[in-house]
């Protein structure tokens, strides 16, 4: 117990400090160049029109002694033109939330979604390095074609956000072993005619076949309407194993309320209910990682929160790139307290028996 106080402790200050540094006001606009020893060697650009943007002073400061060994540029370009959001405050963001993030996203094979010049231009995804991309951001073998992504720390996290990754994707296994996946991701993908509030209701009644099955799980907002619910699972399923449970847990949802879910992914098969997503627990297939801003109108995050958050009422467009350091300097615990001590946490062949596969 005092472990996991202190650990939140310094999460929050962690948080905190990266926000305050990222509204320092304290410099005119340049570019930053950060040598080896962590130092910011500055060159000259035009004056900042908006004094919203971090500064070259402030940036120095969060990334000091990270040893990058790429340069930060373009800091004022504008990647959310509704809000004005800009390059050089989605750098911030990332070094803010680094503490909550990276538990849940290092050491995974990830996914780029990159908006170079913001989200109302062209974005594209992005899973195999190109020479353009940072060292910080490491170059792993997972098959023999070309190598996929991954990130270690918060520089890897800087390295996303230089490239102009407005949402970072990974996958439901680590490198250390990549053929037995550990996560369990069920996509709750609601119509748009579907409300809110039926796709928590959703995610409860996840929760609760999953707890049939001895399985605990957690929840976040996607950024969107939807929900994920995650429970973290023994590296014991081979990938076939693994998907087929969850296409089986989504089937039983659909055939019990025909009516409310659909486990077919074809648009008209989704008109008025609720798509259950099981296609993320494919190898190579990726959900998008908690606190991964959204390339989306408003900068929504995909936000973890908690059950009694959830059953008491969240709107999932407050969760976005201007407020999360706010929600993450004042909460008293983790949203997803436990999550680690719950990958010890099997799918039983039992559970496999009950939704109907041969073991």
């Amino acid at each position: 117990m005092r472990r996991r106080a202190a650990d939140l402790r310094a999460r929050r200050e962690g948080t905190r400090r990266a926000s305050l540094r990222a509204m320092s006001r304290a410099a005119p606009g340049r570019e930053i160049d950060v040598r080896a020893d962590g130092r910011g060697v500055t060159r000259r650009t035009p004056r900042r029109k908006n004094p919203a943007v971090p500064t070259p002073r402030s940036l120095a400061r969060i990334v000091a002694g990270m040893m990058l060994d790429f340069p930060l540029t373009h800091l004022e370009k504008v990647l959310y033109p509704e809000q004005g959001l800009r390059k050089g405050e989605l750098l911030a963001y990332y070094a803010a939330v680094a503490p909550w993030m990276l538990p849940h996203v290092a050491g995974r094979p990830l996914t780029l979604v990159r908006c170079p010049d913001g989200r109302h231009r062209h974005c594209f995804h992005q899973k195999h390095p190109k020479e353009s991309v940072p060292g910080a951001i490491e170059r792993v073998a997972v098959d023999r074609g070309e190598p996929y992504m991954a990130v270690r720390g918060v520089e890897g996290l800087i390295a996303a956000a230089q490239l102009g990754a407005l949402e970072l994707h990974t996958w439901v296994c680590h490198l250390d072993d990549l053929e037995r996946p550990d996560q369990l991701v069920v996509d709750l993908d609601p119509d748009a005619a579907v409300p809110f509030d039926a796709v928590v209701r959703a995610a409860l009644e996840v929760r609760e076949r999953l707890a049939a099955f001895s399985l605990e799980s957690f929840v976040k907002t996607t950024g969107g309407k939807g929900l994920h619910v995650v429970a973290p699972v023994a590296r014991r399923l081979s990938w076939d194993e693994h998907k087929a449970f969850a296409l089986a847990l989504a089937e039983a949802m659909a055939h019990d309320a025909p009516e409310r879910f659909t486990a077919n992914a074809r648009k008209a098969q989704r008109r008025g209910r609720i798509f259950v997503d099981a296609l993320r627990n494919a190898r190579g297939a990726t959900a998008v990682a908690p606190y991964s801003p959204r390339a989306r109108e408003g900068a929504t995050v995909a936000t973890p929160v908690t059950w009694s958050e959830l059953q008491h009422g969240v709107d999932p467009r407050s969760f976005a790139v201007a407020r999360i350091a706010e929600r993450l300097a004042t909460l008293r615990s983790d949203p997803w307290e436990g999550y680690a001590a719950c990958a010890r946490q099997s799918i039983t062949r039992k559970a496999r028996r009950q939704l109907g596969l041969a073991t």
